[in-house]
C-alpha cells in the first residue's frame, strides 16, 4: 500500500509523471528551464511533432535517429528527450553513460505498442531463413530481436543494399514496409503495425481541400496508407518533407504527416501557405495529431529537469543487441 504523500519514484509509477508545483507565469517556467539545463548539464531534444513552446526551447529539433546522435555527440550529462518513450530508450542504446529522462512515461506510440515483443518474436520464429528489419519506431525490445534498424529516410536505400535473394521480415509498419515493396519489387513479410496519425487522413475531406487549393503540392509521410501515398506529389521522411516545403519553389502545401511540423516549416518559410492533411471525421481535430507527443508539457519538462525523473533503463543484454542492429543501419546508411 502506497504512502501518502506519495515519493517521487510511486508518483512516476502512478502517473508516469511528476505533478508537483511548477512556476504559474509561463515566461519564468521558460527561464527555470533554462537555467536548470545549464545548471545540469542537460540537453533538451524535441521531436518535430511536439508542441511549439517545447521545440523553441530544445537545443536540438529532429527525428528520432538524428537527436539521439545529436545527443551521444555533445558532453551533456543528462538528455531531456521531449517525444515518446521509444525515442527515450533509442537515445539510452546510443549513450548508455548518461541519464535519460523523459517528461512523461506515458507518451507512448501506437506504432511501438502494435508490436509485442513476445508476439513479435513466435512471428520472427515462423521465418527462420529471414532477417528482420525494423523501423526505428519499435522499442528496445524489437531492436534487440532485429538484424537492422531502418529509419523512413533510408529504409529504401538499405533494402536495396542487401542481395535480391536475401529473404526479409519488415516490422512493425505495414504501410512503410508496402511502400518499400512498391520501390523495390521486393517481396517481404509485413508485420502488421500502423500509426493511428498516419493512417487517420481522411480521403474524403483531403479531395475538397485539394478541390479548395488547385495549386496545392500534396506531400506524405510513407506510414500513410498506401491509396493517400498515390495521390502525393513527394512522399519523404518528416526531415525530407520539411527540406522540400524549403527547397520548392511551389507556394502551397498539403502536408500528409503530423501537425507539429508545421511549426518548423512556418518558421522556415513564413511566405508560403502550410496546411495540415485533414484527419478523419472520428477525431476532434481538423488535423492529424499525435496525442502521445502532445503529452509533453512545459510543467511536465520543468518537472523532469528539478527531480530528473522519470528516467529511462534498457536492461543491458537488450541495450547491446539492439545497439548492434542500430550501428548495422549507420553501416549500410
Amino acid at each position: 500500500m502506497a504512502t501518502f504523500p506519495l515519493t517521487l519514484e510511486e508518483e512516476v509509477a502512478q502517473v508516469g509523471y511528476i505533478s508537483r508545483s511548477t512556476p504559474k507565469d509561463k515566461q519564468v517556467l521558460i527561464d527555470e528551464i533554462r537555467r536548470m539545463k545549464k545548471e545540469k548539464n542537460a540537453v533538451i531534444l524535441a521531436h518535430y511533432y511536439v508542441d511549439s513552446d517545447i521545440q523553441d526551447l530544445a537545443d536540438y529539433i529532429g527525428d528520432s535517429l538524428g537527436l539521439s546522435q545529436q545527443a551521444a555527440a555533445t558532453e551533456a550529462d543528462m538528455i531531456v528527450f521531449c517525444g515518446v518513450h521509444f525515442m527515450g530508450e533509442t537515445a539510452k542504446i546510443l549513450s548508455p553513460e548518461k541519464k535519460v529522462v523523459i517528461p512523461d512515461t506515458n507518451a507512448g506510440c501506437s506504432l511501438a505498442d502494435s508490436a509485442p515483443a513476445d508476439q513479435f518474436a513466435a512471428f520472427k520464429a515462423q521465418y527462420p531463413d529471414h532477417i528482420v528489419l525494423s523501423y526505428i519506431n519499435c522499442s528496445a525490445d524489437i531492436k534487440a530481436l532485429s538484424d537492422i534498424i531502418v529509419t523512413s529516410s533510408n529504409a529504401l536505400k538499405i533494402v536495396q543494399s542487401l542481395p535480391a535473394d536475401q529473404k526479409i521480415i519488415f516490422a512493425p509498419d505495414a504501410n512503410l514496409g508496402r511502400y518499400i515493396m512498391n520501390k523495390t519489387g521486393r517481396d517481404m513479410v509485413l508485420w502488421d503495425g500502423a500509426c493511428i496519425v498516419h493512417i487517420d487522413i481522411s480521403q474524403e475531406k483531403l479531395n475538397a481541400l485539394r478541390v479548395k487549393y488547385p495549386e496545392a503540392k500534396f506531400i506524405a509521410h510513407p506510414e500513410c496508407q498506401e491509396h493517400i501515398l498515390t495521390q502525393a506529389d513527394y512522399i519523404g521522411s518528416t526531415t525530407a518533407l520539411l527540406k522540400y516545403v524549403v527547397d520548392s519553389p511551389d507556394e502551397v502545401f498539403i502536408v500528409g504527416t503530423e501537425a507539429g511540423i508545421l511549426h518548423k516549416m512556418k518558421q522556415a518559410v513564413p511566405n508560403k501557405k502550410i496546411i495540415p492533411a485533414p484527419a478523419s471525421e472520428n477525431n476532434t481535430c481538423a488535423c492529424s495529431e499525435c496525442p502521445y507527443m502532445k503529452m509533453n508539457t512545459l510543467e511536465k519538462l520543468y518537472n523532469c529537469l528539478y527531480y530528473e525523473l522519470p528516467e529511462i533503463h534498457v536492461p543491458e543484454d537488450v541495450r547491446v543487441k539492439a545497439e548492434a542492429s542500430v550501428l548495422r543501419m549507420l553501416e549500410l546508411s
